[in-house]
């Protein structure tokens, strides 16, 4: 069994409907499919930005109702922890000094720790990273 690794991209790429990914994720067992608490943190912190700069009773509106949406997707989400393995991982990566943005790197973290692929259209940074396996599911 494999276990499929949405990076924060794949994530929203989802979220939006994206229809080659969408057909490819949708024909996965649910339980092979993951997303990363550090993918989460990065979703609420976009949103919560959008809440904080609405400046209109439409804006707020949507704003809120975004969140809302963000929030019921990660509570059905197989959301994956970053542990103590994740931090292990995470610091080997650093001494290595894997030059990629520190959420990229404690992502492929938790990836490389769970024995899982990632789903990125990110190969540019996830390439850097050794050990870590990755595919992009938006193209055929």
């Amino acid at each position: 069994m494999s276990l499929w690794v949405l990076d924060t991209d794949h994530v929203s790429l989802f979220q939006r409907g994206h229809p080659i990914f969408t057909r490819l994720i949708n024909r996965a067992k649910a339980e092979e499919v993951a997303v990363t608490v550090v993918t989460a943190e990065e979703q609420l912190r976009g949103q919560l930005h959008i809440v904080r700069r609405a400046n209109s009773a439409d804006a707020l509106v949507s704003a809120y109702a975004k969140l809302r949406a963000t929030l019921d997707y990660f509570r059905t989400a197989n959301l994956l922890n970053f542990d103590e393995n994740a931090y292990y991982c995470y610091e080997s990566l650093v001494t290595q000094k894997i030059r990629i943005g520190t959420r990229d790197l404690r992502i492929a973290a938790i990836v490389i720790s769970q024995n899982g692929i990632l789903l990125t259209r990110n190969r540019r940074d996830f390439e850097r990273v050794p050990g870590l396996q990755f595919e992009d599911w938006t193209i055929e």
